[in-house]
């Protein structure tokens, strides 16, 4: 058992090993032109080359055969004429019959057959007398054990015929080519072999196929090093242009290719230089376009302040003095107190989006409880959430929760995700529900209001998009409060993600990494929600549009939910301050 054990731990580091190597040849494969350009170059030339080698061999190999056997007739013919005069009225005797076989062979032998020019390519041969008659053994002269049986018998028969047959030899198989022909005699039916051996050809043909194969591997070895020269030569300028590529994405905007030549890899280089200048020109221009467009951001956001105070603190006083006035007087007054904080608050949201477009904010990340944050959130929005009649409900740990980010931004978001429920959330409770694992942390907030239709959940993040423009704001936001949460979460390297149902309410999950500059791979909560039976809130589309009724709030209520202006209530004004 302990034999066992290294054997069977060394062959699963033999198989991880080999899969590793797998692996990696797998990515270098599928990253590698030029690898995969030789490989089939090298495949389709080992076919080629094999099919090829194959023909050719047996091509001549049997053009040796024919030839072989063409000159092994001529000189069967030729013995058999030469002998045959010396076999007629043969002594029926058997050793009559072996001594006149013996002077054959040997006048066969010295009798200078195969100078001949028609049968020199016959090459050396060993004759065989055989007589034909008895059914046992036959008179002989030479080895007939080598001829075979089957030519044997059709030469008894008085037919010609030629047979290639391998027999042992000293150990070793030997091929033979062997001619049968009967000798027809006045007396005796005798037969004439000739063996001719075919160790010539066969190590004619051994030098063929071994000259092939050498011959095939070379051209493969020679197909490869021009296969990988000319890939090189293609594929060279098309990594160049890559690593170019990268670097220009990187925002080397200075990088270009070199030009050489006149041909299509010049005329790519050439391209692509003006398409990096076109780029690199573009981008000159936006920069200067966004640093106009900062300046002036900047410019008009400090001259609005200016009269924005002044205008600020009349209406603080004619605010202070509202019961002084005449009803309608007052009410005006009320309406511009509320449009001040509402334009205050569009204007902060306008410097703020604009920063986050120009890139140039910066996270001051800082290890926070958010259990913390959002309890601060929930007591921003407790003014708005107590008129609503609309309780935050939050679900938080037992135990501290931290994370590396801004706690300004990361409210902010909490503040905007709650309030924008509160304000769809039809009167009914919203929850606030937060989770953390070991690499993010998530918070959800849920309303059970009207919800979202479909294709609704990716608009709701638009800047000023409202989902039905003739609902009446609680909160009097600006339309860009989620924007901002977006944006505020994708600087944290996070998500934002929203799910809605009509009927069933809407949910918005934020997910954000525990240390700054992590990836978020999973969130620790679920953004859909279990359905209910039955949708929680229906929303009925009113036959007559309806005013609003008003809602007296005390001066720091108003800092928390500035109103939107009413036409109705503006027109009725003007008539009475007329």
């Amino acid at each position: 058992m302990k034999f066992v054990r290294p054997v069977v731990a060394k062959a699963q580091f033999l198989v991880e090993e080999a899969r590793k190597r797998w692996a990696a040849f797998g990515d270098l494969w599928r990253r590698s032109l030029q690898l995969r350009v030789v490989v089939s170059t090298l495949a389709l030339s080992s076919a080629v080359v094999f099919v090829l080698g194959m023909v050719l061999q047996m091509q001549i190999t049997n053009q040796l055969l024919d030839t072989k056997e063409q000159a092994a007739v001529r000189q069967a013919n030729a013995s058999r004429n030469l002998i045959q005069s010396d076999l007629i009225g043969l002594n029926p005797g058997p050793d009559s019959v072996q001594t006149r076989f013996t002077s054959a062979i040997n006048k066969l032998a010295t009798g200078g057959v195969g100078t001949d020019a028609t049968t020199a390519g016959a090459g050396a041969f060993e004759p065989v007398l055989a007589d034909g008659l008895g059914a046992g053994r036959v008179p002989f002269v030479g080895p007939l054990d080598d001829v075979p049986r089957g030519l044997r018998e059709m030469v008894e028969l008085g037919d010609e015929g030629t047979q290639i047959h391998t027999v042992q030899r000293n150990g070793q198989p030997t091929t033979l080519y062997v001619v049968g022909m009967p000798m027809s005699t006045s007396a005796r039916s005798m037969q004439l072999y000739l063996i001719f051996p075919l160790a010539a050809e066969q190590r004619t043909a051994e030098v063929v196929q071994s000259t092939l194969v050498i011959g095939g591997i070379v051209l493969l070895v020679l197909l490869a090093l021009i296969a990988n020269l000319v890939t090189r030569q293609v594929v060279r300028p098309v990594r160049q242009a890559a690593e170019v590529a990268e670097r220009f994405a990187d925002g080397t905007l200075h990088e270009r290719m070199h030009v050489v030549g006149e041909d299509d890899v010049a005329r790519l280089a050439e391209s692509f230089n003006e398409m990096a200048e076109s780029i690199q020109a573009q981008f000159k221009q936006l920069e200067e376009f966004g640093q106009l467009q900062r300046r002036f951001t900047s410019d008009v956001s400090h001259e609005l302040r200016t009269p924005l105070t002044t205008v600020r603190m009349a209406a603080d006083v004619l605010h202070a003095s509202r019961e002084q006035f005449p009803a309608g007087l007052a009410r005006s007054t009320e309406l511009l107190v509320d449009e001040l904080d509402r334009f205050e608050s569009l204007l902060g949201d306008l410097l703020e989006i604009s920063r986050l477009d120009a890139g140039v904010e910066e996270l001051t990340a800082d290890q926070v409880d958010i259990r913390v944050l959002a309890r601060r959130a929930h007591d921003s929005v407790r003014a708005i959430s107590t008129t609503a009649n609309s309780p935050v409900v939050l679900d938080l740990p037992d135990t501290e929760l931290t994370a590396e980010l801004d706690s300004r931004r990361v409210e902010r978001i909490l503040r905007n995700l709650l309030a924008n429920a509160i304000d769809h959330g039809e009167g009914q409770p919203v929850e606030l529900t937060m989770r953390g694992n070991a690499d993010a942390v998530a918070i959800t907030v849920r309303d059970h209001g009207v919800g979202l239709r479909k294709g609704e959940a990716e608009l709701v993040f638009s800047r000023f998009w409202r989902a039905d423009p003739s609902r009446n704001r609680r909160t009097g936001g600006t339309g860009l409060g989620l924007s901002i949460s977006l944006e505020d979460a994708r600087l944290h390297g996070g998500w934002l993600e929203a799910w809605g149902e009509p009927g069933h309410g809407a949910v918005f999950r934020l997910t954000l990494p525990r240390r700054h500059g992590e990836e978020v791979r999973e969130s620790p909560l679920p953004l859909a929600p279990a359905l209910e039976l039955e949708p929680v809130a229906v929303v009925e589309e009113p036959a007559v549009a309806e005013e609003p009724e008003e809602v007296e709030l005390t001066p720091e209520e108003i800092t928390w939910q500035p109103a939107e202006p009413v036409d109705a209530v503006a027109d009725e004004v003007s008539e009475e301050v007329r």
